[in-house]
This record gives structure tokens, C-alpha cells and sequence, in this order.
């Protein structure tokens, strides 16, 4: 059994990833207080180091959260790209340039990116970009990761616990389930595979 941190668990994305991690002592994190084991917030470093101090040792980190900001391109502030970027990208970036002094050798990371990055929609620019730019981290920062230290993403499409809410605006998409996200968060846990962007798409 392992120890894992998993950060958004009360979100629809975390809930599927937590059908996929039962086995394990999962710790819960997120910004909201009295919802979660620990408060944290990803864009800052202080919350994430002190997130790292309190919980002492750990396995893993999986990540489910990262705010995004959508507009049309032609519309879309730079304080509304900064949002996303400081959320999204750097937030989770954090996690692990942060996370990897403190986690257990041969830990693992796991990060959340997002299908729009393969298949854009109108208004997701910034989702878009920054769900790309976590896939390419992952590649590439797998190589320089200490004590045998494992990275990965999850990039699902839209869930079908997403799909009321979010199915208007994408057409064509076919959802997939929480259960099915949670085995990709299970493999990237569980399995031996590093630098690798797990799919999950009907």
C-alpha cells in the first residue's frame, strides 16, 4: 500500500482518478477548507511546501486540478492567459520541481492535461496550450527526475459526469467514464511507465 497525495479529490476528475487508487492510503488536498485532509494551493510554493511538510512521507502526488480561463483568442487578456498558465502549467509544474525534494524514492508524479490539446474547440485556447505544455514536460523532465522518481499525465476527454454540464460545447466528442480515467491514474500509480501522456479517448 502506498501513500498518495491527491490534490482536487472532490472534483469530477478527482473522483475518477480515487476509483482508480482504493487500494491505496490516499491523503486529500485542495483549496477549499474542511472538504479535503489538507489545504493547499497549487500556484503558490509556500502552501505547496507546507503541504509536503505535514504530510511527511509519501508515494505519489496526482494532481486533478488546474484553473482555466476561456475566451475567444482575439478577446483573451493577458491577465486571463496568466490565470491559466500560473494554474494549469506552472501550478503543476511546482508540484513536482517542489514535491520532487520531498517524496519517497521510486515515487511517482501524475499530472492532468486534457484533450483539447489534440482536439481544439472554440474559446479553450489557453486550456489548449497549457494541457500541451504539460504533456511535453512530462517527456521531457522523466529523463532529469532523482532517486528514480516516475512522471506521467492522464490527458482524458470530457467524462460522461462532465458531459451535462460541458457535452453542448463539444460536438462530436464521445465521454468516457470516471472508472475508465481511473485506471489511467492506477496505471501511471501502480505500473513502471515514466514520461508518458495516458490517453484516455472513446
Amino acid at each position: 500500500m502506498k501513500t498518495i497525495i491527491l490534490i482536487g479529490a472532490n472534483g469530477i476528475v478527482g473522483k475518477a482518478a480515487l476509483t482508480g487508487l482504493g487500494k491505496h492510503n490516499v491523503i486529500t488536498a485542495g483549496r477549499s477548507t474542511g472538504n479535503y485532509d489538507y489545504q493547499v494551493d497549487i500556484t503558490s510554493e509556500e502552501s505547496l511546501r507546507k503541504l509536503y511538510k505535514d504530510v511527511g512521507h509519501f508515494d505519489a502526488v496526482v494532481n486533478a486540478v488546474g484553473v482555466c480561463e476561456y475566451a475567444n483568442f482575439t478577446e483573451m487578456t493577458e491577465k486571463q492567459w496568466m490565470n491559466t498558465i500560473q494554474s494549469k502549467m506552472m501550478g503543476q509544474i511546482n508540484v513536482v520541481r517542489i514535491g520532487q525534494e520531498y517524496i519517497a524514492d521510486n515515487g511517482s508524479f501524475t499530472l492532468i492535461s486534457g484533450i483539447l490539446n489534440v482536439k481544439p474547440l472554440p474559446y479553450a485556447i489557453a486550456d489548449a496550450t497549457t494541457s500541451g505544455a504539460i504533456d511535453t514536460f512530462v517527456k521531457c523532465v522523466a529523463f532529469e527526475m532523482p532517486r528514480g522518481i516516475r512522471i506521467n499525465s492522464v490527458n482524458p476527454t470530457v467524462l460522461e459526469e462532465a458531459w451535462e454540464a460541458h457535452g453542448e460545447l463539444m460536438p462530436g466528442f464521445q465521454p468516457v467514464s470516471g472508472t475508465l480515467v481511473g485506471k489511467a491514474f492506477e496505471r501511471s500509480v501502480d505500473g513502471f511507465i515514466t514520461g508518458q501522456v495516458i490517453f484516455v479517448d472513446a
